[in-house]
């Protein structure tokens, strides 16, 4: 039996339906991925799963004794709490039934009273909620004395699953959860719902994050809730069929239409008399036709490239950089290129924003040799949205004081410009501070492409961003003629989009690694595997990761190793490594046949329908592969390199 049912759910805000006639179910142990573009009503759905929000008409049902908890996107604390009293925060209930129970204690105790109040507080485990805080906490690695105003965004984050999962809830739910996040929690985060014995309902952008957790896909589409069995590998092989056979069926029915439409006009011109019947049909499809919601456009997303910048944008020379006794940057020295696209990557607080604004040189370095480019033309997405201004207008906040915006040599009417980015003429005369999250994003985007740039500084620009938007930033900002830093933590963002990522390996020093988030793991663990010399101490392992344009050279290490492009002096191999270098091949062909294999095998989405688990595990496999092919070739470079 379903832990919580929707039937024919109906919601509406103004005109527009979120929710028309929506069927949706939720199993036990079942992790959930909500998706839908930005305003289809994620959160409200979200808000109405959690009883906080009504429908307008239809059916809701739960089953008894249902506990369901939320983790919001922006959760909220009190100022001066504690951790530990902001955790405690979720068993609230819990608290006020402990605090009646002792007031009726402490009174005229009346047995009846007493007797249900401790009946409730059995049924909720809630004599011992204390332990339970405590137990929380230690899971999460969080310091109860610590007052929640003086952490980062991701540990707060954390804070929330804690307040969250102490209610031991039979559903979480939770809002765009890896916001805030740096890679290692974003870890974390899948593992603790990997192993989360309930069920669990996620609005989340990031792919990767839901390939790596969600056993089914949910999509919020034009008030319509439609299910894909498996993770979003999975939902996108079965959406592409899905889009094809509608827009087919969508075909048909239009040509149909219109030989009715043809009728009527031509065919009673012949008769006396109209035949009834037909008039009727036609009214009822042109009825049909009406109703029918088209698929949403996608944003036409330009971006102004400006004037070219000199071919150099920045070069560093043994560059440091600390604040007190923390050192940020250490001996870096490199060289940006015109039109390299570069994502920084490293945990919160490590010092990115800092690394970044040195290359800029909009920061004083230390120690060491900062020179800039000419003819930068700098934009920068802030991450934090300060320039966003509440009381304006759509309209005015693009185009201040005229109708009119000037996009690289097009002139365009601000209205038309809007439209371009899915806000609607009726939008673009409302107040910014109507927005949701990524219609704000959304508005920032606008704003800034429509700036002239040559360099462009995007902070976390994929928070609360639909995918559809998403994937059209990674083709437009890929195909960028300028250059492009980026600081995120949505993996599947920089592989599709970045040319190098410059990794923090802490104390102040920072790598330069070729491709995106998955290059630089696999060939982080070919380099961990060359640190262990072989048995009898025989050689070194040699680095990877490096440009052969020395374009962004690494920062030195303490103990520098040769380049395997550097075309250093060779020297025979041994016997092992020889043979490790034969074989390499071959390996790498196998493991590519069965890639094939397993992709063939799950291409049509029809295994995620009779075997879920099978299906899972060989999407599964299909990531292993890659990182498995990656490092052995990077292991077959690094040995013919001697």
């Amino acid at each position: 039996m379903a832990l919580l049912t929707l039937q024919n759910a109906q919601l509406a805000f103004g005109l527009a339906p979120l929710l028309n006639g929506a069927d949706f179910a939720i199993e036990s142990r079942e992790r959930i991925g909500l998706i839908g573009r930005n305003g289809a009503g994620k959160s409200s759905l979200l808000r109405i799963l959690a009883g906080t929000h009504s429908l307008d008409d239809g059916a809701i049902a739960r089953q008894s004794g249902l506990r369901v908890s939320t983790v919001p996107q922006e959760p909220v604390f009190a100022g001066d709490a504690t951790v530990f009293e902001a955790v405690s925060g979720g068993l609230q209930r819990v608290l006020d039934l402990r605090a009646a129970y002792d007031a009726e204690a402490m009174g005229n105790a009346d047995a009846h009273v007493m007797a249900d109040l401790q009946h409730e507080i059995d049924v909720l485990d809630g004599w011992t909620w204390e332990s339970r805080v405590d137990a929380t906490l230690s899971q999460l690695s969080l310091d109860p004395t610590i007052k929640v105003s003086t952490l980062s965004g991701g540990l707060k984050k954390r804070v929330a699953i804690a307040q969250a999962l102490v209610a031991a809830p039979d559903i979480l739910l939770l809002d765009e959860p890896t916001n805030h996040l740096d890679l290692a929690a974003i870890a974390w985060l899948e593992d603790l719902l990997k192993n989360f014995k309930g069920s669990a309902v996620i609005i989340s952008h990031d792919r990767a994050f839901l390939d790596n957790v969600v056993t089914r896909i949910v999509e919020l589409d034009r008030g319509k809730l439609r299910d894909y069995i498996g993770n979003y590998a999975a939902y996108e092989t079965q959406k592409a069929a899905q889009l094809e056979f509608e827009a087919t069926v969508n075909a048909k029915f239009d040509k149909f239409l219109a030989q009715e439409e043809v009728w009527i006009r031509k065919g009673v011109e012949a008769r006396r008399t109209r035949n009834e019947g037909r008039v009727l049909r036609l009214e009822k499809l042109r009825d049909s036709r009406a109703q029918r919601r088209d698929v949403l456009g996608r944003v036409k997303l330009e971006i102004t490239s400006g004037e070219k910048s000199g071919k150099i944008i920045a070069e560093l020379t043994d560059v440091n950089k600390s604040f007190g006794d923390k050192l940020i940057v250490r001996d870096f020295t490199g060289t940006v290129l015109r039109g390299d696209k570069i994502g920084l990557v490293g945990s919160n607080g490590i010092g990115k924003t800092t690394l970044l604004k040195l290359i800029l040189g909009q920061l004083q370095a230390d120690s060491g040799k900062i020179r800039t480019g000419t003819n930068l033309q700098i934009a920068y997405f802030d991450q934090m949205r300060d320039g966003l201004d509440e009381e304006a207008t759509l309209g005015e906040f693009i185009s201040p004081g005229s109708d009119w915006i000037e996009v690289g040599t097009k002139r365009t009417h601000v209205m038309t410009y809007l439209t371009d980015f899915l806000f609607t003429p009726e939008r673009a005369n409302a107040q910014v501070k109507m927005l949701s999250g990524g219609e704000r994003n959304r508005l920032l985007l606008a704003r800034h492409f429509a700036k002239e740039a040559n360099v462009l500084v995007l902070d976390e620009p994929t928070n609360d961003l639909d995918i559809d938007t998403l994937e059209l930033l990674e083709d437009k900002l890929a195909n960028y003629d300028g250059t492009v830093f980026i600081v995120s933590h949505d993996r599947r963002f920089l592989d599709n989009v970045v040319t190098s990522c410059l990794v923090a390996e802490g104390d102040g020093l920072w790598r330069e690694y070729e491709g995106g988030i998955t290059d630089w793991q696999a060939q982080a663990k070919v380099m961990a595997s060359m640190k262990s010399p072989p048995p009898g101490g025989e050689g070194k392992g040699e680095g990877a990761g490096n440009r052969s344009n020395a374009s962004l050279e690494k920062s030195s290490t303490p103990s520098p190793q040769p380049s395997p492009l550097g075309g250093g002096s060779k020297t025979k191999l041994n016997f092992k490594d020889q043979r490790e270098l034969d074989t390499l091949p071959a390996k790498i062909e196998t493991l590519e046949k069965e890639q094939a294999q397993l992709n063939a095998l799950i291409a049509d989405g029809s295994l995620f329908q009779t075997d879920v688990k099978r299906a899972t595990e060989a999407s599964k496999r299909i990531g292993e592969i890659d990182e498995l092919v990656m490092a052995a070739m990077e292991r077959w470079e690094a040995l013919a390199s001697k």
